[in-house]
């Protein structure tokens, strides 16, 4: 497919404009841009500004309110509750992180609980954010239920991103941003679109059967990472992001795809921790340091593929792309471009 280059400050600039079309402040528009830029700058292309016109779409037919006024109530010293409003989700969760940010800031560990979002993108824009200014991060979304529980043969669960982040003073934070089945439908309906099998651990068919067939699978469940395991980690991720902010859980969550036009009061929640009070920055940089050189040093079974820390290609993707530009689907640039002129 055409691909093209584009500087991340065009690209944040021109992601911005075409939000604000649908009625996007202004402010609100850059905060939305800023994550979705990241995601692409980390090479999490089906997280970035692909995303626009999707989010434009569901504005236009009720499903997001453009319009969103996103508050921020602080229950305590720590711990703060955000009402996005059926707002974009990117909105609704940089305004958490921001008030997790001040908790944390304030009393050395700070929690924001977020209810009525929508689709915020990756968790790795948010956790590298929160690195970056000092704090280790535990980041965590609901999603649409694409995911049986464990032995059973109808969707109960979402595909529940879920992060953690290491700052490391000096250098590159450590960042670990996963979703919680083998693989997401976006590889699956790109493995139809092209004809390719896939592999049976990936997903079920409709009666829960493991498929290598792309289209049983998209008609069926997502199989969960580590079995059991995967599955509850889903669970447990709901609870929190889901049930204990006030959101939508389980299948009561709308699905982005079945009704576009409904709100999914979707949850996210994010914890921090000012690693400042428990160590010297200089202290923490050369201990997560020793911690990679550790790592590093193991000899690779294949000499190719070296050991690496969570986060690392991102990392390196993202200084990359910040140096030369991005390389992106001539499509999604020019979308983004149409949108803007149709306006004009």
């Amino acid at each position: 497919m055409p691909t093209t280059t584009i500087a991340a400050d065009e690209l944040t600039h021109l992601a911005a404009s075409a939000l604000t079309t649908a009625g996007l402040t202004q402010a609100s528009a850059d905060v939305v841009a800023d994550v979705l830029v990241l995601a692409d700058l980390f090479g999490i292309h089906t997280h970035g500004v692909s995303r626009v016109p999707q989010y434009l779409e569901r504005a236009s037919i009720g499903g997001i309110n453009p319009h969103a006024e996103v508050t921020t109530t602080h229950l305590a010293p720590a711990l703060a509750i955000v009402d996005g409003d059926n707002g974009v989700g990117p909105l609704v969760a940089s305004t958490a992180l921001e008030a997790a940010v001040q908790s944390a800031t304030d009393t050395g560990v700070g929690a924001a609980f977020a209810r009525h979002s929508n689709h915020f993108g990756p968790v790795m824009p948010y956790l590298f954010k929160a690195a970056s200014q000092g704090f280790a991060a535990i980041i965590a979304s609901n999603a649409t239920t694409t995911i049986a529980p464990w032995g059973g043969r109808a969707t109960r669960l979402g595909n529940n991103p879920l992060g953690f982040g290491m700052p490391n003073p000096g250098s590159d934070p450590i960042l670990l941003d996963i979703a919680l089945s083998v693989a997401a439908r976006a590889k699956i309906r790109a493995a139809a679109a092209e004809g390719r099998d896939i592999p049976d651990t990936w997903a079920t068919d409709p009666s829960g059967r493991p498929t290598t067939d792309p289209h049983a699978a998209l008609e069926g469940f997502l199989q969960p990472i580590a079995g059991h395991k995967g599955y509850g980690l889903s669970v447990m991720v709901d609870l929190f992001a889901g049930l204990l902010s006030g959101a939508a859980y389980l299948d009561k969550v709308s699905s982005w795809s079945i009704t576009p036009e409904q709100p999914q009061n979707l949850g996210h929640f994010f914890i921090l921790i000012d690693t400042r009070l428990l160590s010297a920055p200089d202290v923490l940089g050369e201990r997560v340091g020793d911690f990679g050189e550790r790592l590093h040093a193991v000899p690779a079974a294949d000499p190719a593929q070296p050991v690496r820390l969570p986060g690392e290609i991102e990392m390196a993707r993202h200084h990359r792309q910040l140096r030369d530009g991005l390389t992106l689907d001539e499509r999604d640039v020019q979308a983004l471009r149409d949108l803007v002129q149709a306006r004009i």
